[in-house]
Parts: C-alpha cells; sequence; structure tokens
C-alpha cells in the first residue's frame, strides 16, 4: 500500500515538473529562442540584399577624373581698363601728366614677391609636378616664382636694384596669404625705404569645371601667354592715398609694353579693393598667363614684357 502510494506521488511530481518545463517553453524559453532567430534574420537582411544586388546588377565604374578641355584665347587689351572701381579714369589725362614715380640710384629700387607663391602652370614637356591642387607646386623652377625669377634678372641687366623674396605665402594655409605678404612687405620698407615698386606677381586663373583657357599673344614668332595689370584703390573704403600714383605707372608701363608687343597686355583692372597696394605708391599685381598656359609660355610673356618695361622703369632713375 506504501508503495502503491509512493508511486503516485513520485508520478505526481514528474507530471508537475513536465507541466513546468511546458511552462518555461512557451515563455522565457521561446523568448530566447525567438530572439536569437531575430538577430540571425537581421543579419541576412542587411547583408544579404546588398550581396544579391552586387550578383545580379551591372557594375557601377567609377567616373575618371575630368580633364578641362584648354582653349586659347586673346584678350583684346591695348590702351583700356577693366574698371570697376566705379572711379571715372581719363586715360589719356593720365599718360599726358607723366609717371610720378622716381627711383633713387644705386639703392634698392623694387621689390617683386608672390602672395599666392605655389601658383604654377599647365603641366607639359618637362615641366611637370606633384600638383597641390588647382595648378599649385612649391617647386620654384616650376611655379610663379620662376617667373619672378626671370623678370628680376631682366631688370636687373636694364641697371635696377630689384630684390626678390621667394617666401611661400599660401601654403599650408591659402587663407592669410595676403596679411602674410604685408608683413613681409612692412618689414622690406622698414628695411630699404628707398624701395618705391612693388610687384606682386601672379598666374591667373581663367576656367570652369570642363574648360581651361589659356591666354594668347599673337606676336610674330614667339608662343607667349599674355600679361595684365592688376590696380587697387580706395573705392571700398579703406585707406588708399597713393592708388591714383600706382595706376599712372600701370597706365605708364601699359602704354610702353604695347607699342612693341601690341597683343602682350590685357585690359588693366581698376578695382575697388587695395591687396597691400597701399603701402607704396608703386604698387601692382602682374597676372602672367593663366593656369591653362605653360611654364614656358609664361616665361616668353615675362620676357617680352621685361624687354619693354625694364628700360622704361630705368628711365625713373633721378
Amino acid at each position: 500500500m506504501l508503495k502503491k502510494l509512493r508511486a503516485i506521488i513520485v508520478g505526481g511530481l514528474a507530471l508537475c515538473c513536465l507541466y513546468l518545463f511546458a511552462l518555461y517553453l512557451r515563455t522565457d524559453g521561446g523568448e530566447l529562442i525567438k530572439n536569437t532567430v531575430s538577430l540571425a534574420d537581421d543579419a541576412q537582411e542587411t547583408a544579404c540584399p546588398t550581396e544579391a544586388a552586387a550578383a545580379t546588377e551591372t557594375p557601377v565604374q567609377s567616373a575618371a577624373p575630368v580633364t578641362p578641355t584648354i582653349i586659347p584665347t586673346t584678350i583684346s587689351g591695348g590702351m583700356s581698363i577693366k574698371n570697376t572701381s566705379g572711379y571715372d579714369i581719363d586715360i589719356d589725362a593720365v599718360l599726358s601728366a607723366g609717371c610720378p614715380i622716381r627711383l633713387e640710384a644705386d639703392k634698392p629700387q623694387i621689390l617683386i614677391l608672390h602672395t599666392h607663391s605655389s601658383e604654377a602652370y599647365s603641366p607639359a614637356g618637362l615641366d611637370k609636378y606633384d600638383d597641390l591642387g588647382t595648378n599649385r607646386t612649391l617647386d620654384q623652377n616650376l611655379n610663379v616664382i620662376r617667373i619672378g625669377t626671370e623678370l628680376t634678372q631682366i631688370l636687373q641687366d636694364c641697371g635696377l636694384n630689384v630684390i626678390h623674396d621667394t617666401q611661400v605665402f599660401d601654403y599650408p594655409s591659402y587663407t592669410g596669404s595676403y596679411n602674410r605678404s604685408c608683413e613681409a612687405i612692412e618689414k622690406y620698407l622698414a628695411e630699404y625705404p628707398s624701395i618705391k615698386i612693388v610687384i606682386d606677381l601672379h598666374r591667373d586663373a581663367l576656367c570652369s569645371d570642363t574648360v581651361t583657357y589659356k591666354t594668347t599673344a599673337t606676336e610674330q614668332g614667339v608662343c607667349a601667354s599674355q600679361i595684365m595689370l592688376f590696380v587697387g584703390s580706395d573705392a571700398s573704403g579703406l585707406e588708399h592715398p597713393n592708388w591714383r600714383q600706382n595706376l599712372s605707372l600701370a597706365i605708364y608701363l601699359q602704354n610702353t609694353v604695347c607699342q612693341s608687343y601690341p597683343s602682350l597686355m590685357r585690359p588693366i583692372t581698376l578695382t575697388k579693393y587695395r591687396y597691400n597696394q597701399h603701402l607704396t605708391p608703386g604698387s601692382m599685381i602682374i597676372e602672367v598667363g593663366s593656369n591653362g598656359n605653360t611654364l614656358q609660355e609664361a616665361l616668353a610673356a615675362i620676357r617680352l614684357f621685361g624687354k619693354t618695361a625694364g628700360p622704361a622703369l630705368a628711365e625713373l632713375i633721378e
């Protein structure tokens, strides 16, 4: 009797355990299984469609960098001014008045520097470089510093005393270039107050995403870029008392060069901003060629310019 009762109790306990285990599977255990399956499904949902697309769709070819088409252009210049200053300028009256700048003999007279020192030209032939972006390099044999070196030598051969500053002002930071070149100019003027002419030599940028223009002088027997003289004023409201003297010097040089090489010079640009030209009465920016030109075309242009502008500047020595 006791054995039968013991068997009934054990059996009841076993049934109770089975019941409790079944409840577990329907609640916590089932949730655990569900979560594990869900994580696996999530992995499939994020990975499988990508793999399927890669297997069935035509692979997309990455677009090759677009090389801009270089188009030659000759910008008609002569004795003309592209004037955005708002001032009326009588070119004939300025020419008649003559250039007011005078240079002291046997002392530093001219400073050449490059606010955007890394500006370079379209690579061609042996004149190739690692591009820092938008035709720029720190190689001084291939950027605008090379053009400044050429102009310095030409002017010195004309009897002028020239200082060529080859510092880099636009790298690694392009922002603040004019502030840094301004500080350099001020130091030179403090040390050499005889400097009356400051030339900030650049190259222009004439381009869009698909087209780059190269300026072309049509002088016979030479493949040269064009050159532009760029003069600031006080129209922005900033102090610039000498801007008319700067303009007189630019018109003086423009007239001289155009008499020998009519297609070399683009119109003088007169703008409302200063570009550090308030520091001396003989300041200007010279833009030699554009980023579509080659280094050799820019060198040919500055040689023509120096050949005529050099003697004209030497006539200003007292």
